[in-house]
């Protein structure tokens, strides 16, 4: 181990964009960083993706910007109902900075392929046991190797098992009482152009569909509940059409529960936040979703997990030798840009899904607003933390 000398042997926990993206910074500052993933294999899935300023900045930094592409819609999307009926609707790409569309695994293929073939990736292996001292992380992994190092990065999302292992099983996760059920399908819904987005929003519910430009649409449903719980008892899209009853769901509602039920691939999970008066205890340091979960609505989950994962390789880069520094440094830094996303995140909870018929009405109303050049800008802002989802963090990353 380094770590006398700025640089050391770190333990990353989680092979999503978090991790990845540090990992990669880690490297890339003279750190030797080993991967570890739960999954027998590298995943290659993943749902809608806005790509916001911060987290272009990051990936322009890390050197995967034009990797990553972009698969941002051209036509203008609609609001429905059960009946058909549609109205304009307002394009998340248009909100403030021009955030780019793509999918979750466009972000994840691109950061992997850059990762150097001396880094180590074990997959099927997992944190039981994190002891450290003044010196390192004593690791045991799989319950039965024990193995040191200087940093333990916990990216493992938003139930984290670093968290829980370091941290405490403290009251981290703050539900907001809302389902999501998304899938990206391998064709478009039929009676739908590629490229065309949809939204039904209803008292307490929604179905989005989310278009790329080549490629089969993106599916979301989003509905509020009084029992998280409960939710989990049934298969998913029994509490999916529960949550849209016991209205007839109609052609076009039927037609996207269908699509949803028949997906080989979907996540389902409820809507929670991550709050944590520290992200670092001694040498361990949760990144992304285990930190923070701005939760889907706020749109930056992987903007903020690559910014995350690149500014701490920055922050230990500047501060050689000094671990507790480097780390203080980073939270500083990062703290305020996640305070504003957690909290529009509950703003734009309104246009994912309206709450009750009140919201419904505002949500109209400042969908109309939103399409009118000045005052939409205005707005744009105001909903997304005065832009800051496209504050680039003053870094000056050096590979």
């Amino acid at each position: 181990m380094r770590d006398a000398v700025g640089r050391g042997r770190a333990l990353v926990v989680g092979l999503g964009i978090a991790g990845i993206a540090t990992a990669l910074r880690l490297r890339q500052v003279g750190w030797e960083p080993v991967l570890v993933e739960r999954a027998a294999a590298r995943r290659s899935g993943g749902y809608f993706i806005m790509l916001f300023g911060a987290g272009a900045a990051s990936a322009r930094r890390l050197g995967v910007l034009e990797a990553i592409g972009d698969r941002t819609p051209k036509l203008v999307p609609y609001e429905v109902n059960r009946a058909g009926r549609q109205s304009l609707g307002m394009s998340l790409a248009n909100l403030p900075g021009t955030p780019r569309v793509v999918l979750r695994g466009d972000i994840e293929r691109a950061l992997f392929s850059a990762l150097p073939d001396d880094v180590e990736i074990r997959y099927s292996t997992v944190p039981t046991r994190i002891v450290q001292d003044d010196s390192g992380v004593e690791v045991t992994l799989n319950g039965t190797v024990t193995e040191r190092f200087d940093l333990v990065v916990g990216a493992d999302g938003m139930r984290s098992t670093v968290r829980e292992l370091a941290f405490g099983p403290g009251d981290h996760l703050h539900p907001l009482n809302y389902m999501i059920g998304a899938t990206v399908l391998d064709k478009p819904i039929e009676g739908i152009g590629q490229g065309q987005g949809l939204t039904l929003a209803e008292p307490g519910r929604s179905a989005w569909i989310f278009p790329f430009a080549d490629h089969a649409p993106g599916l979301l449903f989003s509905y509020r509940t009084s029992d998280v719980d409960a939710e989990f008892t049934r298969p998913p899209i029994e509490s999916i059409r529960a949550a849209f009853g016991p209205q007839p769901t109609g052609p076009l509602l039927e037609k996207l529960l269908t699509a949803f039920e028949q997906a080989p691939d979907f996540l389902f999970d409820s809507v929670n936040q991550v709050k944590m008066p520290n992200w670092h205890r001694g040498r361990v340091v949760l990144v992304g979703d285990a930190a923070w979960c701005v939760t889907l609505y706020a749109g930056m989950g992987a903007s903020s997990g690559m910014a995350g994962g690149e500014l701490l390789g920055t922050m230990l880069q500047r501060h050689p030798g000094d671990l507790p520094g480097a780390l203080r440094a980073w939270e500083a830094r990062m703290r305020p840009f996640i305070q504003t996303e957690q909290d529009s995140a509950l703003i734009m909870r309104r246009i994912f899904v309206p709450h009750d018929r009140k919201e419904v009405f505002l949500r109209g109303a400042m969908l109309r607003l939103m399409r009118a050049p000045v005052i939409g800008q205005a707005m744009s802002k105001v909903m997304n933390g005065q832009d800051m989802k496209n504050k680039e963090f003053d870094v000056a990353a050096v590979a």
